[in-house]
């Protein structure tokens, strides 16, 4: 069995030796533990210093793609490289690397397909009481979409086993946490969270400007997730909510009509109709969301198994 354990780094030449410090060249039930390296287009010597630490497998981006695309990145490499399992872990030493043994061994036994560090957000010094509410309320939106029950849906520090990276796919440029979390529990992959503490805080997060940024960002991709796997809950709730919106002025428009005022509340009718109108547009795009999630049920499946003839092939 073999396992790659990937960092995404931008200009994390500085903190890269702190990562190195605890990092395991070996695991329980392991034959090789190999490390990459995806480079997201830095502008200090990171390559050099992950080479002189020993990495032999980097992936090199010479602009900045961004999160989400760095962990597609380095997945296919790893998986064109023989891995069994991809652990992912950041470069500016937030995570301890020494757990990596605890995140793969529910994958190893066959108790798992994901397993996600819990970084125990609420005992976070360094989060201010916004930040560890938002993470919480994220957390459970994600589980909602999900089907989960998971305490740190946005937590980078995870592990895939090769099935599980063949079954999802990255969509959003953003961020690889919610969507990966979504998409697994819609097609019904076992997930668990073993709870981690995280390290000293190095720097400010590169990954977004400020928390309304991310916020803003990570909405987007919940919200696309919850159109392509539950398209039915969001447009039945907007079009419920429409015609709730619709019924309200349609009933106090005819009620004037009934006492011979109907000509002086045009207005209600007016803003009804346009009610109406949005609510029959909802129960319209439920039907066309509903079919593309037919067909992309039905390309994902091909997806799948142009991966497996790619990946699984080499392995036997």
């Amino acid at each position: 069995m073999k396992v790659f354990i990937q960092i995404p780094c931008l200009n994390e030449a500085e903190t890269l030796p702190l990562v190195f410090e605890t990092m395991p060249k070996t695991l329980p039930g392991v034959d090789s533990v190999e490390w990459l390296i995806i480079d997201d287009g830095s502008t200090d010597n990171t390559i050099e210093v992950a080479k002189k630490l020993g990495v032999k497998h980097i992936v090199r981006h010479r602009r900045n793609m961004g999160l989400a695309r760095s962990f597609r990145d380095g997945v296919d490499y790893a998986l064109a490289h023989g891995a069994d399992i991809v652990v992912n872990t950041d470069g500016d030493n937030q995570y301890p690397q020494e757990r990596i043994k605890d995140l793969v061994a529910p994958i190893i036994s066959g108790e798992a397909d994901i397993v996600i560090g819990d970084r125990q957000t609420a005992t976070i010094a360094h989060f201010s009481g916004f930040k560890k509410q938002m993470q919480q309320f994220g957390s459970w939106v994600v589980n909602q979409a999900a089907g989960t029950n998971l305490p740190d849906a946005a937590s980078g520090f995870r592990a895939y086993s090769k099935t599980s990276l063949i079954k999802l796919n990255i969509v959003t440029p953003f961020s690889y946490c919610m969507e990966t979390i979504i998409q697994a529990g819609n097609k019904r992959l076992r997930i668990a969270s073993v709870a981690i503490e995280t390290n000293k805080k190095t720097r400010e997060s590169r990954l977004f400007k400020n928390i309304w940024q991310h916020m803003g960002k990570s909405g987007q991709a919940i919200m696309r997730s919850y159109i392509m796997f539950k398209p039915h809950v969001v447009f039945v709730t907007l079009g419920i909510i429409f015609g709730l919106a619709a019924a309200i002025p349609f009933i106090r428009f005819f009620y004037f009509v009934l006492i011979g005022q109907g000509e002086g509340h045009l207005q209600s009718l007016i803003f009804g109709s346009a009610m109406l109108v949005g609510s029959l547009l909802s129960f319209a795009l439920l039907v066309i969301a509903d079919l593309q999630k037919t067909n992309r049920i039905l390309l994902e499946d091909q997806l799948e198994r142009i991966k497996e003839i790619q990946y699984l092939s080499k392995s036997k």
